[in-house]
């Protein structure tokens, strides 16, 4: 009985051992892993299927923007590039590697994108992990330009301040401003440029808006803040200072004296207030 006990014992761990130096054809699953990214290039234009290629907890390095962690974050922002007139990307695995336990691999190529009329050209690298049912995913994105991105040839604007034509504010807005379109149409999906002139002591409580908005403070000094309207929480930003409030970031508005900001963004234009009560469409 002993005897049988030390047999299975030993038979045991001939097996464990086997398992454990089970031989990886590296050469095979870098092959594969280059196929799986070149298959993943040709989904930019279907999102389901391109989201699909993501780790549930996949992370995004892009420059010029925070860290995006998670296939929700992941999906927002990339679904809102999408929505930008003439939005097009698409890039090239150059090379592949698998570690030797063959369940860690990264990719890296070059990429070409196109947003808003300017192109851009750079270099990427990706990691992927396999999953429990052996397909590969997205475990890190990290990619940056070659150049900074170059508007196409004749699609220069040029206004004089002198023939911008002033109006009342939008609905959404308190009253009490004045707004003028320098560029585009915010009330379409294309990139838009607004001026506004604000009174001191001008107030936007609570907000959000659906897409990035960027603010230049051309005169006087404005403030922003990332919670209730309290002036005394909000940071001033005052002439030629500049403000970028991404998509759905709460943020509070105010005017500290007289003002004028430049607004440049991609429409359509919206504001949602965190507080109903606080839309004056409902007044």
């Amino acid at each position: 009985m002993r005897r049988f006990v030390w047999m299975i014992v030993g038979l045991a761990a001939l097996a464990a051992g086997a398992a454990c130096n089970k031989s990886v054809n590296v050469e095979q699953e870098r092959a594969a892993l280059l196929a799986v990214d070149r298959e993943w290039s040709q989904t930019a234009k279907d999102l389901d299927k391109y989201f699909g290629y993501f780790a549930a907890d996949a992370a995004i390095y892009a420059p010029g923007m925070p860290v995006l962690t998670g296939i929700d974050a992941i999906r927002k922002t990339f679904t809102e590039m999408s929505k930008t007139p003439g939005f097009a990307i698409s890039w090239t695995a150059a090379k592949a590697d698998v570690a030797a336990s063959g369940d860690l691999g990264h990719t890296a190529g070059s990429y070409e994108m196109t947003m808003g009329g300017a192109t851009e050209k750079g270099k990427y690298f990706t990691a992927w992990k396999k999953q429990a049912d052996g397909a590969w995913k997205v475990t890190d994105d990290i990619f940056n330009a070659d150049a900074a991105p170059k508007a196409p040839i004749g699609t220069h604007a040029l206004t004089a301040a002198s023939t911008l034509t002033w109006g009342p504010a939008p609905p959404g807005l308190p009253a009490g401003s004045q707004v003028a379109v320098v560029s585009g149409d915010p009330g379409k999906a294309e990139p838009f440029v607004l001026r506004a002139q604000l009174p001191a002591n001008y107030r936007i409580p609570l907000h959000w808006h659906p897409t990035t908005e960027n603010i230049t403070v051309l005169s006087g000094t404005v403030a922003i803040g990332m919670g209730a309207l309290d002036p005394s929480k909000m940071q001033d930003v005052p002439a030629g200072g500049f403000g970028s409030l991404p998509a759905e970031m709460r943020h509070s508005f105010m005017a500290k004296t007289a003002a004028t900001i430049q607004v440049h963004g991609t429409g359509p234009f919206d504001i949602k207030y965190e507080n109903a009560a606080d839309d004056p469409r409902t007044k």
